[in-house]
């Protein structure tokens, strides 16, 4: 079994691994040492300090100038979480709540959180012995954190609240019990160093991006075997043209078509028609697929950021070698979810544009004024059959209802804890939005595969290239042509299935022997 080091800087694979493989995660000597010197300074300054300190010995939010008696300050800790767990909605999948457990662990393994070595190791025992919190997935506005949802997680450390063990939902004592992981009696700082930070938006955004980079590259297949099956032409994708305009997306899309349809019997069948430009869903997808790219890069580049930030408030500041009562608490801002809200949303705004090509594209196969001779809505009979029809009908209406998810999330802001919280960044439901938006579009991106697939069919015994004969044939192994009217939603969820492992990728990469761009 794979394990991640929390002393060491977690790379988004290593997130992905823990949150699918069952991968766990270590609080090695390093960080251990990190983490017993920052407590050491909360340690000296409970020893030695009526001064009011934020979260050690006051209230919370609104009430952080009511100061806390010393002989209080645990059951503050547990008052807080008991308070904060306020969230409703679905659970959160259990792939989530693992990337989310191991998120908090490396905020508390950086030692400037002032816990003890006891709080990273139980959310490692965890993780271990597969006990995962049930967290409900609405009620943070992420500004001090994802306050409600993180309360719900750190219950189940005290025993409290619900958690999932081998598949089954139970009060969250009766799992720590089963699993054999002590729970634990928090002390001065420590619950609002489980809850005070970005890990439920950076989570579902590190899932979301993961899915995002597959998408990206199932959209240049199912655009490559548009082409083929419309008799389309690969002369947009020049790499002289991408030499013009400079961005690394373009260039990458640009070639991932050439490469798809290099050889194609389509492709070279029409090479001196009539036809002197396609329409821009086809000749323009080097440019709107390659700004899509850009913007699911910034979104990556965010989250290797933020995977390895320390997000907790106050923070625990001690030099090497440095007395623990010599050591600064100092309070800031570093549970603000902007960076992340904002990735969001621009990543999920471009999304958009690439359903948006890729729904127009099924249109051009779909439609017989539009598809170079291809039979009205790819029907066989048409008429007696409807063909693809109501599967365009579908990905408009995917379409559609991305948009209105696209509306960013980051612009938005209601004050919370009297106004003390006066900007908020809404981070997690930008995340669950982006997630939301993925989804719907991998639907979209299968159903044009579905079409462009019966399109290439039809121009039968002419071939398509390398790359999209792979997606071709691979496809028709789980998918069979349409000779006829069926029930097409199968075939939809097939497809789906297909884009949405990584399978037809592989399969493509496989035949073509080069990972594409």
């Amino acid at each position: 079994m794979r394990l991640v080091d929390l002393s060491e800087p977690l790379a988004l694979h290593d997130v992905l691994d823990v949150a699918f493989a069952r991968a766990q995660a270590h609080c090695g000597p390093l960080a251990r040492r990190r983490i017993e010197r920052a407590r050491a300074v909360v340690d000296a300054f409970l020893l030695e300090h009526e001064t009011p300190r934020y979260g050690i010995n006051t209230g919370f939010g609104a009430l952080a100038e009511v100061v806390i008696p010393i002989h209080q300050v645990q059951a503050l800790q547990t008052n807080l979480l008991r308070s904060h767990a306020t969230g409703v909605g679905t659970p959160f999948a259990t792939e989530i709540v693992r990337a989310i457990m191991l998120l908090r662990a490396k905020v508390l393994a950086q030692g400037h959180s002032g816990v003890r070595p006891v709080i990273v190791d139980t959310l490692c025992a965890m993780l271990r012995a597969g006990v995962h919190p049930v967290v409900p997935c609405q009620g943070s506005v992420g500004a001090s954190g994802d306050l409600a949802p993180l309360a719900h997680l750190a219950l189940v450390l005290i025993g409290e609240g619900e958690a999932e063990f081998q598949g089954v939902v139970m009060p969250a004592a009766q799992a720590m019990a089963a699993a054999g992981v002590p729970t634990v009696a928090l002390e001065a700082k420590e619950g609002l160093s489980l809850i005070n930070g970005t890990q439920v938006m950076t989570a579902v955004a590190v899932l979301a991006w993961q899915r995002s980079e597959n998408l990206l590259r199932c959209a240049d297949i199912a655009g490559a075997m548009t082409i083929e099956a419309q008799l389309g032409s690969v002369k947009a994708s020049d790499p002289r043209i991408a030499a013009l305009r400079t961005y690394e997306g373009h260039a990458a899309v640009a070639s991932n078509v050439r490469v798809l349809c290099a050889g194609s019997p389509l492709v070279h069948s029409h090479a001196h028609c009539h036809k002197v430009q396609d329409p821009y869903s086809l000749r323009c997808m080097p440019q709107v697929h390659g700004a899509v790219r850009g913007a699911v890069k910034f979104l990556r580049e965010t989250l290797e950021v933020e995977v390895n930030a320390v997000t907790d408030n106050p923070l625990i500041f001690l030099e090497e070698g440095q007395d623990p009562r010599e050591g600064e608490i100092l309070s800031g801002g570093n549970f603000h979810g902007q960076p992340v809200s904002i990735a969001c949303d621009v990543a999920r705004l471009a999304l958009v544009s690439l359903g948006s090509m890729s729904e127009r594209r099924i249109e051009q196969l779909v439609n017989p004024m539009l598809s170079s001779g291809l039979p009205a809505f790819l029907a066989p009979d048409s008429g007696l059959n409807s063909g693809f029809m109501i599967a365009q009908v579908t990905a408009a209406s995917l379409v559609s209802e991305s948009r209105g998810l696209a509306m960013p999330a980051s612009v938005d802001s209601i004050p919370s804890s009297a106004n003390r919280e006066d900007h908020v960044s809404m981070g997690p439901i930008a995340a669950r939005r982006l997630l939301d938006v993925v989804g719907n579009l991998e639907h979209v991106v299968a159903i044009e595969v579905l079409c462009a697939a019966q399109g290439i069919d039809e121009r039968a015994p002419l071939t398509p290239g390398k790359g999209t004969s792979a997606a071709w044939q691979t496809l028709r192994q789980v998918v069979p042509v349409l000779d006829s009217d069926r029930v097409l939603y199968p075939d939809i969820h097939a497809a789906t299935r297909l884009l949405r492992s990584g399978d037809l990728l592989t399969a493509v990469e496989a035949a073509l022997g080069q990972p594409l761009a």
